[in-house]
């Protein structure tokens, strides 16, 4: 609807004069805009991808940073991946100490102890047949023993062990799918870096066209050909464009500190971008085909159905607590006065154990586990719709954008011609300064807005391939247009 519109707007116009047609396209260029900002409005996650630990001391020298160095720094020391990575190294640890309740413990020790008992104290009394005395000891003896217990079948304890091999999955399968996320934050926050130094070098050029208009009006002045009203106009839009600069100068400033922030460079570390990213035009895939690839691809629903597993053997191991539990135990040693005459000595038990009446806890584990097994399927049949939106989404901004930087670069044109006519008719004493002004204004809102229909259209290739679950792996071919 949108495209069909621009296209009718653009022949609409096609005859008028190039003022009106550079007005017209001026609009359109807006109205893109808007649609793109609109379209890409909380698309980018926050959270902790956006802080980092700094490593490292500042140097003297100016770092010259790629896009690449950025995401391989990023997926090093930005928080959100020092955090997914430790929480797999939980999850692993939480494997490891289930799985323990299935394995053999051993143990060994030894032991010298010394008593003195009474024999009143061991059930004995006195009788004048065997006599014994009242008091027995002191005595010590010396044990030295190896001990072994197994649990030889819990299925309470095997399906507790399946759930936290489906959960350390999920933890790892939930690190992937940050490293794409840090991949999309910090991409754009390079790509913001890009945009605001674009905005430096446009700003920079209207601010010698603003002079270079503003010594003309003044020569004009001088020679008695123009009013002072010139001089002041053209003043007045100097310092404006001026201004304008140092407002660029500032919002490139705080983007690399946002960029230096997420990737973890030493505090202070001075740094230029060494890579421009141009703009490269990139043909989606049909959608049915990237939603069915994304499905397949994506870590975070690969790890949301593996917590869905993992909660299913929760409620197995929850059910599995009503069945009996066999197990095994024995020791064997040695014992005797001292440990120069010890004796052997050893034991052995097989026990099993049926609960009967818990008292309502298994019943309310049940429960639980059952609850949260719910939550995960809500949560994994919530993502299969946001995969959906976000596949569809990407690709919508993706079409937008490369519209936007068409329209844009018409609006250059246009805008570069009606500028050279008005400053020819102006040094010609034909007009006044106002046209020139405008048409200067007119070139600036064109460039402003080619900048940034290119930082959309790139952007709109990362979140893209953020949506296909490829961010970190493969990026750099989605920013060459060749995913």
């Amino acid at each position: 609807m949108g495209c069909a519109c621009w296209g009718m707007a653009v022949r609409r116009v096609g005859t008028c004069d190039p003022l009106r047609r550079l007005a017209a396209l001026v609009i359109l260029v807006l109205t893109s805009v808007l649609v793109v900002a609109e379209a890409q409005a909380g698309q980018l996650p926050a959270a902790q991808t956006s802080g980092s630990v700094p490593t490292g001391s500042a140097t003297n020298e100016v770092r010259h940073l790629t896009f690449a160095d950025a995401i391989e720094m990023a997926l090093r020391y930005n928080l959100g991946a020092i955090e997914s990575g430790e929480n797999v190294r939980a999850a692993r640890g939480q494997r490891l100490q289930t799985l323990s309740a299935l394995l053999p413990h051993l143990g060994a020790g030894a032991s010298y102890n010394v008593a003195q008992l009474t024999s009143a104290a061991l059930g004995f009394k006195p009788s004048p047949t065997f006599p014994i005395p009242a008091t027995i000891g002191p005595f010590g003896f010396s044990t030295v023993s190896a001990t072994v217990s197994q649990t030889v079948f819990s299925l309470e304890s095997i399906q507790r062990l399946r759930a936290a091999q489906t959960a350390e999955q999920a933890a790892a399968l939930s690190r992937d799918d940050m490293l794409d996320l840090i991949t999309l934050v910090v991409g754009n926050a390079y790509l913001q870096v890009i945009d605001a130094g674009s905005r430096i070098e446009a700003t920079a050029a209207q601010v010698r066209h603003a002079k270079a208009l503003y010594d003309q009006a003044v020569d004009a002045l001088a020679a008695g050909t123009s009013p002072k009203i010139d001089v002041t106009r053209t003043s007045v839009q100097l310092h404006t464009e001026e201004f304008n600069l140092t407002v660029a100068r500032n919002n490139q400033a705080i983007a690399k500190l946002t960029l230096a922030r997420a990737i973890g460079l030493p505090l202070g570390q001075a740094f230029d971008l060494a890579d421009r990213l141009p703009y490269a035009d990139l043909n989606p895939q049909d959608i049915d085909d990237a939603l069915r690839k994304a499905y397949e691809a994506r870590a975070d629903f690969r790890a949301a159905q593996q917590a869905v597993d993992s909660a299913q053997h929760e409620v197995s191991a929850t059910r599995a607590q009503h069945y009996p539990v066999v197990a095994v135990s024995g020791d064997y040693g040695a014992q005797g006065v001292n440990f120069g005459n010890l004796s052997k000595i050893f034991g052995a038990q097989a026990s099993i154990s049926v609960p009967i009446y818990a008292g309502g806890r298994i019943a309310s584990e049940l429960t639980r586990a059952e609850a949260a097994l719910q939550q995960r399927q809500a949560e994994r049949e919530n993502l299969r719709g946001q995969i959906d939106y976000d596949v569809r989404t990407a690709i919508l901004n993706l079409q937008a954008a490369k519209e936007q930087v068409l329209v844009a670069r018409e609006a250059i044109d246009l805008a570069n011609e009606s500028l050279a006519r008005s400053q020819e008719r102006f040094a010609a004493g034909v007009t006044d300064s106002v046209e020139v002004v405008q048409a200067q204004q007119a070139l600036s809102i064109a460039n402003d807005q080619y900048i940034s229909g290119t930082y959309s259209h790139t952007l709109a290739k990362l979140q893209l391939a953020r949506a296909m679950g490829a961010a970190h792996t493969s990026y750099r071919q989605y920013l060459a247009g060749q995913p």
